[in-house]
């Protein structure tokens, strides 16, 4: 037995299903290798990863149209990477990135349960260095500013593994932290929009959050 349990959900992404193992509810903690406890992740946290956020469901439906040609991808703070998910299954070119000890293991396990092939993964923290990451065409994350530290974190991260002409989408519940790490990415030269995302889930439910869009803002010189 793993010390935790899970369940088996399909999700429909713009008409196509995705059969997902998560967790089977958020009061779990298992960390017999202290993995968690070394990586900074507290009891309360740990079984967050493992919870198909609505958040994430609003962002796979968006990765289900985007353009993807000529674009390297990344998912950031994944969880359960389901845009990913649908990323890879258009084929784009997708690195799935989490610094849950278990990610890359759900990550895995949903992957053969879509018959879908295996996917670029790296540990991803964002306090840190992360030099075999590379540079990315298009970043995107859900739900990844619950904590109050980690607009900062999070928008250091991002500028270290952004391309020149990047752009960044983060889809947002309305967490308090959303302004301090729109603040933080204008002081890194990333210019941002904003827009409701008014429109119910894959899955018939509303969903009130926004959709938060960054590009680095490059000054015109005149000509």
């Amino acid at each position: 037995m793993p010390g935790y349990h899970v369940k088996f959900q399909t999700v429909t992404v713009g008409g196509t299903d995705y059969l997902i193992r998560s967790l089977s509810d958020l009061q779990q903690y298992s960390d017999p290798l202290g993995e968690a406890e070394l990586a900074g992740i507290s009891p309360a946290s740990w079984p967050l990863f493992g919870h198909l956020w609505p958040s994430a469901r609003v962002l796979a439906l968006a990765m289900h149209t985007i353009e993807l040609t000529g674009k390297r991808i990344l998912e950031i703070g994944a969880g359960l990477a389901l845009a990913s998910l649908v990323i890879h299954r258009r084929a784009g070119d997708m690195t799935v990135s989490d610094w849950h000890p278990l990610s890359q293991a759900f990550l895995n396990e949903n992957l053969l349960l879509n018959k879908l092939g295996p996917l670029k993964y790296h540990a991803g923290n964002w306090e840190a260095n992360n030099p075999e990451l590379g540079r990315f065409d298009l970043i995107i994350g859900s739900d990844v500013l619950y904590e109050r530290q980690q607009p900062g974190q999070l928008a250091g991260f991002i500028d270290r593994h952004a391309g020149p002409s990047a752009q960044i989408i983060i889809v947002d519940p309305d967490r308090g932290n959303r302004v301090g790490f729109c603040r933080e990415m204008a002081e890194l030269g990333y210019g941002f929009t904003t827009r409701r995302a008014d429109h119910v889930m894959e899955n018939g439910d509303p969903f009130k959050g926004r959709f938060l869009t960054f590009a680095q803002a490059l000054a015109l010189e005149p000509s």
